[in-house]
């Protein structure tokens, strides 16, 4: 049975890989020389809203079922945990996979994950959300709710906000970031903050697909893994499913 975690209830955490990846986390957001550019992710930490769960290596079979049931678990108590609440999943990160495995391949895994995971997804496609990956409203939905997924690896070397020593996701509602820049009165100078910062933190410009939700030439899947170059894929890998687990 997996188990939502809080930053408070670490300690309950004995594996070192699992105590290992949440300190690298920590001193990722708190990091004061260095600050890391999504604001809101960083409010989610300070403010602790954020939760958290620990999956086996993403390429077995276990890993799928954990992620759905992680994400099916949070999905039902998200509203309860705050304004600025995303879902951060550590995967454990063999040496093998560390140490020998390209950003390329890691994208594959990634990709991989999501459509198996959607495979284990109950409910129908939201109406309101495109079924079409190409489509400016499309996003990733599990149990009826909209995410904005980010993908980190160890792989990443010159953009540093897509590294973290264990492969990670960051699953965020799409009502969070509505709320974030709807209701704040300086959403516009906040985005020119979190660009500023993008710019200062990586060692190569922002990523061409980067835009923002909403926008007719924005395509989503395409900001939830980044390579380290201007590359990207030709077309999206996801499957596109319209409900009770029909493809």
């Amino acid at each position: 049975m997996v188990r939502l975690l809080k930053r408070s209830s670490m300690n309950l955490v004995k594996e070192n890989w699992k105590k290992n990846a949440f300190l690298s986390f920590h001193d990722k957001m708190t990091d004061k020389e260095r600050k890391f550019p999504c604001i809101p992710a960083f409010q989610g930490y300070v403010l602790d809203h954020l939760c958290y769960g620990f999956i086996r290596d993403p390429r077995v079979d276990g890993a799928v079922k954990e992620t759905a049931s992680f994400l099916k678990e949070y999905g039902q108590c998200s509203k309860e945990l705050g304004e600025y609440t995303a879902l951060i999943l550590f995967y454990e990160t063999p040496f093998d996979l560390k140490e020998s495995i390209s950003i390329e391949t890691f994208e594959q895994i990634f990709w991989k994950l999501l459509n198996d995971v959607s495979t284990l997804d109950t409910k129908e496609w939201p109406r309101n959300v495109s079924a079409d990956p190409d489509h400016f409203s499309w996003e990733y939905c599990f149990e009826g709710e909209p995410y904005f997924i980010y993908c980190a690896t160890p792989a990443h070397k010159h953009r540093y906000s897509r590294y973290f020593p264990y492969f990670m996701l960051a699953i965020t509602p799409r009502w969070v970031l509505n709320h974030f820049f709807n209701t704040n009165k300086t959403s516009e100078k906040i985005t020119e903050a979190i660009r500023a910062r993008l710019n200062k933190y990586d060692a190569v410009p922002p990523h061409p697909d980067l835009k923002w939700y909403g926008q007719k030439d924005n395509h989503e899947w395409k900001q939830y893994f980044l390579r380290d170059d201007e590359t990207t894929l030709s077309s999206c890998p996801f499957h596109s499913r319209r409900g009770n687990g029909e493809k």
